[in-house]
């Protein structure tokens, strides 16, 4: 099935309360292509929003970024295949083994994202945490964590949009990239911790096949027309490059 330009734009359900969040699930189902439930929401409403979100039409992108020994991140992947969520995170952390295990508890139900590097670190924050070298630079280092996930079977992986172009080329057009730090100008956002971020068009141009896009549509007068509006930049950028 051909995509539409919304189907890129994943919206993030970072609210802390089930009623914020069914503003939202009601007002963008049809104007986002998912929804993704992090540990703030999940912690709240448990897998009852999954549901919820099922019921409104939606998909979702589950965002707990499992981080522990394999054995316990496949148990839980395993539980989360059974929710019927379309994608789920999990730290590529130190071990290739802890990722192969998300994936053979996933089953093939869901589709597993490595996350490689935070867009909210800096390579400053980077070499604070001990990376040296080559490895203190955020994009060697997300290259280095995507061919972990692409090895041990992951659909694809969590990085910024600046990384994209990167992983296509070497690891093709089929293995995901979802990006977050999306925002609608190079203009600073007060409060914003992203550090590495590109618009919706670039993101898309240089091969993202998923947005996460929270501030620009949550923070906007009329969410669906900013939804509308940046899916209209997305179809004249996917336009350009064909």
């Amino acid at each position: 099935m051909k995509r539409t330009p919304s189907d890129y734009i994943i919206f993030p359900l970072d609210v802390p309360t089930v009623t914020e969040a069914e503003k939202y699930i009601d007002l963008l189902a049809g104007r986002v292509g998912m929804f993704k439930v992090g540990l703030e929401l999940f912690i709240e409403a448990g897998p009852s929003i999954v549901r919820r979100i099922a019921a409104a039409g939606g998909q979702v992108f589950l965002d707990l970024k499992l981080h522990d020994i394999p054995a316990t991140v496949g148990r839980a992947m395993a539980r989360i295949a059974d929710l019927g969520v379309s994608l789920a995170t999990v730290h590529c952390g130190e071990s290739v083994r802890m990722l192969e295990a998300a994936v053979a508890g996933a089953g093939g139900a869901v589709g597993v994202l490595g996350v490689t590097v935070l867009t909210s670190v800096s390579a400053d924050d980077l070499r604070n945490a001990g990376f040296q070298d080559e490895m203190a630079d955020a994009e060697t280092l997300v290259l280095h964590r995507a061919g972990m996930a692409r090895q041990a079977g992951c659909a694809g992986v969590v990085c910024s949009p600046l990384e994209t172009k990167g992983i296509k080329a070497r690891f093709g057009k089929d293995f995901l990239a979802v990006t977050p730090g999306v925002r609608l100008s190079r203009q600073s956002v007060a409060g914003d911790d992203q550090r590495r971020t590109a618009t919706p068009g670039q993101a898309v141009a240089d091969g993202a096949d998923y947005l996460v896009i929270g501030r620009p549509i949550r923070d906007d007068a009329d969410p669906a027309k900013a939804a509308e509006k940046i899916a209209r930049e997305i179809a004249s950028a996917l336009g350009n490059a064909q």
